[in-house]
C-alpha cells in the first residue's frame, strides 16, 4: 500500500444519478427514492484487493472477482456499498420490513406530526385466499362478488377510523393517543440505509415468490431499478448465484443421486427415513420439506420418487 497522499475523488455511477430523488411508485400510494448511494462495483473489487492482496491476482477481471467472491460468500466487501432509500409504504408491510435490523432507520413520527392522509386500498380482484400449505401465505383469489365486498367494508373502515382520528385531533387529543387506532394500511414513510451485503440478502427473502405480493412489489423496484444499476456487476452475480440458485441439502444430493442413477426404490426408502415423506393408510404423502424438494426436482426436469412409486 502507497505510503503518498492520494487525492480522491467520490464513486459516481452516471446511471445511478438520473435517477437520485426521483420517486419510483408502488403499489397504490407508496413509493421507493434514492436518496444517496456510496460505491460501486470498484468499489468491491477495491476492498477485495486490499484484504486478500495477491491471493486475488489469479482473477484476471472485475468480474470474476465479484462472481468468486459471492459464490464463496466473501461477502465484506459488500459491506463498502451502501444506499440510502426514502420509502413510503403500508404499516403492515413495514412490519416485515423492519424485521430485517441490519439497517439504519428513520421513521415518520405520528407523535410529533399528524398521520400520513393515505392508506393501501384493494381493488375487488385483489383479495388473496389463505394458503392451505403454507400458514404464512396465500394462494389464489376470492370470488369477485367476494371481492367487491370485502372491498366496500373496507372503503367504509378506512373512512370511519380517518374520521376518528381526525376528530380526536381537532379536539386537542394527544398525537400520541389520537393516532392508536388507526388502520394498518395507513401508509407511513422512512429513511433506510443499508450496505449492499444486507440489501443484497434483504432482496434474495422478499423477492422471493414465497414473500408476500406487496413487499415483493417494494423489493423488486429496489433490485431492479436501483441496485441493478448501481452495481451492474454485483447484481449479475447475485441473480446468478443467490436468487436463481437452489440450496441443496446433504440428503437431498444422495436422493438426486440415487433418481439419476435410475435407484427410485432406494430414493424413497431415504425420502421416509430423512422425513421428506410420511407414510399412512392413504399411502406415501410429502411433507413440506418433501413439497420444497418436489419443486427443485421439476427444475431440474427429474423424477419425482414418491409419484412413480404410487403410480
Amino acid at each position: 500500500m502507497s505510503d503518498v497522499t492520494e487525492r480522491l475523488n467520490s464513486v459516481r455511477v452516471p446511471e445511478l444519478d438520473e435517477i437520485l430523488g426521483e420517486v419510483l411508485p408502488v403499489l397504490d400510494n407508496g413509493f421507493v427514492r434514492l436518496i444517496d448511494y456510496m460505491g460501486c462495483d470498484d468499489s468491491i473489487v477495491q476492498a477485495a484487493r486490499v484484504s486478500y492482496g495477491k491471493g486475488t491476482k489469479t482473477i484476471s477481471d472485475d468480474r470474476g472477482l465479484i462472481r468468486y467472491l459471492l459464490r464463496h460468500r466473501h461477502t465484506t466487501p459488500f459491506e463498502m456499498c451502501e444506499v440510502k432509500l426514502h420509502v413510503r409504504v403500508p404499516m403492515d408491510i413495514w412490519r416485515q420490513w423492519i424485521r430485517h435490523r441490519t439497517a439504519n432507520v428513520n421513521e415518520y413520527s405520528t407523535r410529533y406530526s399528524i398521520a400520513i392522509d393515505t392508506a393501501r386500498t384493494t381493488q375487488p380482484g385483489e383479495w388473496r385466499l389463505q394458503s392451505d400449505i403454507n400458514k404464512q401465505g396465500s394462494e389464489g383469489g376470492v370470488e369477485l362478488e367476494t371481492g367487491q365486498q370485502l372491498t366496500r367494508r373496507e372503503t367504509e373502515t378506512q373512512a370511519l377510523m380517518k374520521e376518528v382520528y381526525e376528530e380526536r385531533i381537532d379536539l386537542g387529543v394527544a398525537r400520541e393517543q389520537a393516532r392508536k387506532d388507526l388502520p394498518l394500511s395507513t401508509y407511513t414513510e422512512a429513511y433506510w440505509k443499508i450496505d449492499l451485503h444486507n440489501l443484497l440478502h434483504f432482496l434474495a427473502l422478499r423477492m422471493d415468490e414465497k414473500a408476500q405480493l406487496e413487499i415483493r412489489e417494494y423489493a423488486k423496484t429496489i433490485g431492479n431499478s436501483i441496485v441493478k444499476k448501481w452495481v451492474p456487476l454485483a447484481w449479475e452475480a447475485f441473480m446468478d448465484y443467490r436468487f436463481g440458485a437452489m440450496m441443496l441439502s446433504s440428503d437431498e444430493i444422495e436422493i438426486l443421486s440415487l433418481i439419476n442413477s435410475g435407484q427410485i426404490e432406494k430414493a424413497n426408502e431415504i425420502l421416509l427415513k430423512t422425513g421428506f415423506t410420511s407414510e399412512d393408510g392413504a399411502g406415501v404423502k410429502p411433507t413440506l420439506e418433501g413439497r420444497e424438494l418436489a419443486l427443485k426436482l421439476e427444475r431440474l426436469g427429474l423424477e419425482i420418487p414418491w409419484e412413480a412409486d404410487n403410480s
